[in-house]
């Protein structure tokens, strides 16, 4: 089995060769999703990993499956039919809650019900009112980035659904958004948690991931657009203009961040799911209220993923997976860069030993592909535009 598509990649690639083939990247990640699906249990798995011998499934992931669903839910809505019966998946889901364990989880499963069945949001928050919601769980009352920007993302598709609930629901976002709000730096990147909530706060609390940086951008516009108001605009903004800053000459969204100095903290590892997904979905959204345009960085990101990296390696998969990230052989390597760049100015050119790619990709990361590019098409220069622009 050849694990990786055949076809030469030169080290330059044309932006514009990238664009046009969006289209047959998102059909590569339904493809991908397929053996990721455990038919039994209704879920999607944790992760894929390639042996020597085979696919191999592993673990099931109850919040990766809300992801991958609400991809395949805005691929179906705006573009075609998928093998999976989504609506079955959802009801299936929806019928034990008992996994939820933190404000995150909460607000990825409102999410989802806003998406596949706005009236049945009543009854999960019956079983979660959401008023105890932010003294209930912990990653609330750490105020855990990650984790709040779900919530609010949650809370925002859910106004979405009607003005009655765009009114009751407004107070609480608003106050999401402001306690996400305090995990930003200066500089304009979020911290993981808040610097005062914990001793893992202290320590960790000026340390924020890329993940820390997309989820509150995307969460933040989406508020801004629901709610008609313009107060998110300006940290949404600033992120948005602070990870562009630092992306890697070849459209690399790096791993770790100092929120009060800008600084990158730790450049590896590189995943694919941050340059065609969760970038792409960060982005777009806030240009929506913003005006801002980082397409081109969008674009150089996906060229990375088609094999303008590091390695020179397509990480696209002729079974529709996309190769999970390039990293350093040394594990110590990343770790040991981090706590350096804690002291001293990185140097972003600084070798960090032989690379290497990851072969395993999971399936929230082809859902966020999917999600973040089901709503785009191509005009005649090439560039994608929103489909009601």
């Amino acid at each position: 089995m050849n694990p990786t598509i055949s076809t030469p990649v030169p080290q330059v690639l044309d932006t514009r060769v990238k664009v046009s083939n969006v289209q047959q990247l998102m059909a590569l990640a339904v493809k991908g999703l397929v053996p990721m699906f455990d038919a039994q249990s209704q879920l999607f798995c944790d992760r894929l990993v390639h042996t020597q011998e085979d696919l191999v499934r592993v673990g099931l992931s109850r919040r990766y499956t809300i992801m991958t669903l609400l991809g395949l839910r805005k691929f179906e809505s705006n573009q075609a039919q998928t093998p999976f019966d989504t609506t079955a998946i959802y009801r299936s889901f929806v019928r034990d809650l008992d996994w939820i364990g933190g404000i995150g989880d909460l607000g990825l499963t409102i999410w989802l019900s806003a998406e596949f069945d706005p009236d049945g949001l009543d009854t999960i928050l019956q079983k979660y009112p959401l008023n105890s919601a932010m003294s209930r769980f912990r990653d609330a009352r750490v105020h855990s980035t990650t984790e709040l920007a779900w919530f609010l993302a949650g809370l925002a598709h859910a106004a979405q659904t009607s003005t009655k609930r765009a009114a009751s629901l407004t107070d609480l976002a608003v106050e999401v958004f402001r306690r996400l709000g305090e995990n930003q730096g200066k500089s304009g990147f979020f911290g993981h948690l808040s610097r005062n909530k914990s001793a893992a706060g202290y320590a960790r609390g000026t340390i924020g991931s890329f993940a820390d940086q997309v989820y509150p951008i995307y969460a933040m516009a989406r508020l801004s657009k629901v709610l008609s108001v313009d107060e998110p605009c300006g940290p949404i903004a600033q992120c948005a203009a602070a990870i562009c800053r630092a992306q890697g000459n070849l459209g690399q969204w790096w791993w770790l961040y100092h929120s009060i100095t800008g600084r990158v903290l730790s450049r590896y590892p590189v995943y694919s799911v941050h340059q065609h997904g969760m970038a792409p979905m960060a982005l777009f959204a806030q240009e929506t209220v913003t005006g801002q345009n980082f397409r081109a960085n969008i674009f150089r990101g996906l060229s990375w993923v088609y094999g303008s990296n590091e390695l020179n390696v397509d990480l696209r998969n002729e079974m529709g997976l996309i190769w999970r990230c390039i990293l350093p052989k040394l594990k110590f390597t990343k770790y040991w860069h981090t706590a350096i760049n804690l002291i001293k100015a990185p140097d972003n050119n600084s070798p960090v030993g032989p690379l290497t790619v990851l072969h395993e990709d999971r399936p929230y990361e082809l859902g966020w592909l999917l999600f973040s590019f089901a709503e785009f098409r191509e005009d005649h220069q090439n560039h994608p535009v929103p489909r009601n622009a």
